[in-house]
């Protein structure tokens, strides 16, 4: 179908263009007195007949071309389609308008070329002011009984200060960890989810990947995305922008949160770094993990089960329930046992938090170990004592007979 049509506008371009400039063409090579070939319907039939022609042979490369261009606005969302539109128009009449005194000028290059490059340079102009300013086009737009009660809506959701922003802009990492799901059906973040365009393209990126590892990470990502979509109680939109001039995924999010005075919530140590660098506001989901671990204080007991051995020697390392590393000294002699220990100290880091801890019986003196039958140690006791005596006699009588044996050897 797709190709008939362009067969059928290129006849009938075909016919206009013949019935056009063909007289032009006869009166050239001085045949226009001959009246079967100069008259309107035999300018249409040749015109008709040429293009029809060029579209036989074309129109597997127009059909090809226009193929890819439908998949290129398919790609584009309606706004951007809408405000590039209009601001290539206003820019092409504000060219029409600076071109008028230069057709004036007489002058051969100047009044023939200028113009139409000031028409294009404008009309570009104002198409990259249409799509790189959607959000203030949308409030200038907006109609002023909707602002007001935007603003009154907002004066009352930041009666409690005004740390309130209205969006979360997520990270591809904190969809693919899959937790800001868990997070959001508690109701902790509250707002709306933002996902931007720029973001669903790096996911459906990394779930085509060829790398069997990062398909499944990209997978999960879309899965937690669309089971956020369902969630009644979530508000989730999508961000139809895109920031052309910036190539990086991280820094198209920090300029969206400046623009929509929203969060950024991340996994990404370096993007949280940047982000705070900038003065944006991060929400990071590790962070937050850590904050609500549980605290543990020195001398605090815990049963573990030692799964490996430490870097230091004789260290044993056991896990919590929620990951936490557990360095148990003297620990290697209870592999693969589980064990009560006693808390010595915690240590926070970025990565996470470590508790040092020891086995809860090394913590016992000698004295605090009472022997199960007193009269079998006095026995023992007993007995120990009789043997040391009979080898102190035994040495006494070896000591004396050497002496003698001297003695003899003097008087001989």
């Amino acid at each position: 179908m797709q190709r008939r049509i362009i067969v059928l506008l290129m006849v009938v371009a075909g016919a206009s263009l013949g019935a056009t400039f063909l007289p032009m063409a006869w009166r050239t090579i001085q045949v226009a007195d001959n009246q079967w070939l100069n008259n309107p319907f035999t300018n249409i039939l040749i015109g008709a007949i040429i293009f029809f022609l060029f579209a036989l042979v074309l129109e597997r490369y127009i059909s090809a071309g226009l193929s890819y261009i439908e998949k290129k606005l398919s790609e584009i969302s309606l706004t951007y389609l809408l405000f590039g539109a209009i601001g290539t128009i206003i820019g092409l009449m504000i060219g029409m308008i600076i071109s008028i005194p230069l057709y004036n000028l007489n002058i051969p290059f100047v009044t023939s070329f200028l113009p139409f490059f000031v028409m294009i340079l404008l009309g570009y102009f104002g198409f990259q002011v249409g799509v790189t300013r959607i959000e203030e086009w949308k409030k200038i737009f907006t109609p002023k009984s909707k602002k007001t009660e935007e603003t009154q809506q907002q004066i009352l959701e930041r009666k409690a200060g005004d740390t309130f922003h209205r969006y979360k802009i997520l990270d591809t990492s904190v969809i693919i960890d899959g937790r800001v799901y868990d997070i959001a059906k508690t109701g902790f973040l509250e707002g709306t989810l933002l996902i931007p365009n720029f973001v669903l393209y790096e996911l459906q990126y990394i779930a085509d990947s060829g790398d069997s590892l990062k398909r499944v990470r990209g997978r999960r990502g879309l899965d937690i995305l669309n089971a956020l979509q369902k969630e009644e109680d979530i508000s989730v939109e999508m961000y139809d922008g895109d920031f052309e001039d910036i190539q990086e995924v991280d820094s198209k999010l920090i300029k969206l949160a400046k623009l929509l005075d929203g969060v950024v919530v991340t996994n990404d140590y370096n993007l949280n770094k940047v982000a705070e660098f900038q003065n944006v506001p991060v929400l990071n989901i590790n962070a937050l993990a850590n904050a609500v671990k549980p605290v543990v204080i020195p001398g605090e007991t815990m049963d573990v089960l030692l799964v490996k051995a430490g870097t230091e020697r004789q260290q044993g390392v056991a896990y919590l329930d929620d990951g936490t590393m557990v360095v148990v000294e003297d620990g290697q002699h209870y592999m693969n046992e589980r064990i009560k220990v006693v808390v010595t100290s915690a240590l926070q880091t970025a990565a996470g938090r470590m508790i040092f801890a020891k086995p809860a019986h090394s913590g016992r003196g000698i004295d605090d170990v009472k022997p199960e039958n007193a009269e079998d140690l006095s026995v023992a006791s007993d007995t120990n004592n009789s043997m040391q005596n009979n080898g102190n006699q035994s040495q006494n009588n070896q000591n004396g007979n050497q002496k003698n044996r001297n003695k003899g050897r003097k008087n001989a």
